[in-house]
């Protein structure tokens, strides 16, 4: 065994042990920033309960909302027909090597 050997070892077995800590500290800063938030809303639902107020949520998410924005969004890039026939026509005429997609008139 050389010295090459050994320094190899000892550099690999460093790395290990940073990678180590490094993944220690990030674990314990986590539990820490969930620690405190679990903390800060066991002291408002407390508090909530001693001044007999209802306690409002800290995030509103409404799904009926998501749903709405998803179909107008949708709106938007689906064809209509009411276009008429023979504008599609026309247009057609230069994409007819195009078949799988609908042609839609440029705003």
């Amino acid at each position: 065994m050389g010295l090459n050997e050994v320094l190899t070892g000892i550099v690999r077995w460093t790395l290990r042990l940073l990678v180590v800590a490094v993944g220690a500290v990030l674990f314990l800063s986590l539990l820490v920033a969930a620690s405190v938030l679990a903390l800060l809303w066991g002291v408002r639902t407390l508090w909530a309960r001693a001044t007999g107020r209802p306690m409002a949520p800290w995030l509103r998410v409404d799904p009926r909302g998501a749903w709405s924005t998803a179909t107008r969004s949708t709106a938007r890039w689906t064809a209509h027909a009411a276009h008429g026939a023979a504008g599609a026509s026309a247009r057609m005429r230069g994409a007819a090597d195009v078949t799988d997609v609908p042609v839609r008139e440029i705003r």
